[in-house]
């Protein structure tokens, strides 16, 4: 194994259909109520302020977050928005996560091997802490050393994958980028990361390409 771990989330450790079936539907339900409540926290609000210009209420903020989500689009405050309801709703016991079978095992394995594994998803860093704090095994986020969102960079930029491989204090020679997405292991490998594609259950299709093909992380 490579010394270092650089794993997505979606279609890669966690199942798509979790994403896109529980907590997308998930947040759609719970953002006007959610605003509405945190309307005077400043700093959820300056959030919702951000989706869009012209905000004055958070009913308007509501309109935009949703558009934004019809778009599938990666806004850092939509993001971070939607951590923070999700945060509600598994502090609630109203959602658990999901992870593909081997995952747990593989993260203890490694850890207990003193090899490292990092996790970087277009998902808000609370997101990702949340999503491994729920598990059905359990919480793993002691597994894991270290979160990327997309405030380092995209995943389909090289740059992104240079940024992380100098805050974690590696050669990108020594870490793996394990994604669903050619187009996000093309980007790593540009910045010198090996890479490999998981043919997970409800994956999309990719383009042809060169990279090992996983049906498991482990």
């Amino acid at each position: 194994m490579k010394p270092v771990y650089l794993l997505d989330i979606e279609g890669t450790t966690t199942p798509i259909s979790f994403v896109y079936e529980v907590l997308f539907p998930f947040a759609r339900a719970q953002f006007g109520s959610f605003l509405r409540d945190h309307w005077e926290n400043q700093d959820i609000r300056q959030e919702a302020l951000a989706l869009s210009e012209g905000i004055e209420n958070f009913e308007q903020a509501e309109q935009a977050a949703l558009s934004l989500m019809d778009q599938d689009r990666k806004l850092g405050a939509l993001k971070s928005l939607q951590g923070r309801i999700w945060e509600d709703g598994y502090r609630s016991g109203q959602l658990k996560s999901q992870i593909f079978d081997e995952v747990a095992n593989l993260l203890r394995t490694r850890k207990s091997a003193g090899l490292r594994t990092y996790i970087y998803s277009s998902g808000s860093v609370l997101a990702q802490k949340l999503l491994f704090a729920h598990t059905p095994e359990g919480d793993l986020t002691h597994l894991l050393d270290g979160y990327f969102d997309t405030s380092v960079g995209a995943k389909g930029e090289a740059e992104s994958y240079r940024k992380i491989a100098n805050q974690i204090g590696i050669a990108p020679g020594d870490g793996l980028f394990a994604t669903d997405v050619v187009g996000e292991a093309r980007a790593a490998r540009e910045a010198g990361w090996e890479a490999a594609i998981l043919l997970r259950p409800g994956n999309h299709p990719q383009p042809a390409h060169d990279f090992p093909e996983w049906t498991a992380l482990d």
